[in-house]
């Protein structure tokens, strides 16, 4: 696929950070995949991928949170995206209080949502998740730019990429 670089290589999307809860189990990852993927009603699709922790306890999610992080988050980025926790209690390290469904809602994050999973979709090595918003928060007026994949480059995944 080293001809799709031409056109991938010239994406840029906001990162933001996916948390899931379910049968006692907290996980949460970056993730630069996601959308809003209807206008009405409203629907926001997060695409997980399949090694992840995270989406092994978001499967059995009934609720996920995304969180916006701004360009000057970097710290919190790499918690969530160079470390695996499958190793480390990556919500030991953050400010966080609970939502909607028992979700874990991170603190410092520019904006964020609950949503309930309508549906998952298959998508090669990840899988989407779609979401209808049911609790959103963060700060009134937006402040600084949001953080980017070229934000993030040197962050190394911490999960196995194959």
């Amino acid at each position: 696929m080293a001809g799709m670089d031409v056109f991938l290589d010239r994406l840029d999307p906001d990162m933001c950070v996916v948390t899931a809860a379910a049968g006692g189990e907290e996980a949460g990852c970056l993730v630069g995949f996601a959308s809003q993927c209807s206008m009405r009603p409203v629907r926001f699709v997060v695409w997980l991928s399949e090694v992840n922790r995270t989406f092994r306890v978001a499967r059995s999610a009934e609720y996920l949170a995304v969180h916006l992080l701004a360009r000057g988050q970097h710290g919190l980025a790499e918690v969530f995206g160079g470390r695996t926790g499958d190793d480390v209690d990556k919500f030991r390290q953050v400010r966080k209080r609970r939502g909607h469904g028992g979700t874990v809602l991170l603190e410092d994050a520019e904006a964020w949502f609950v949503g309930r999973v309508v549906e998952r979709v298959a998508g090669g090595d990840h899988v989407g998740h779609v979401l209808e918003p049911v609790e959103w928060g963060g700060r009134e007026t937006p402040g600084r730019p949001l953080l980017r994949l070229g934000d993030v480059s040197g962050v190394e995944a911490g999960h196995p990429v194959d």
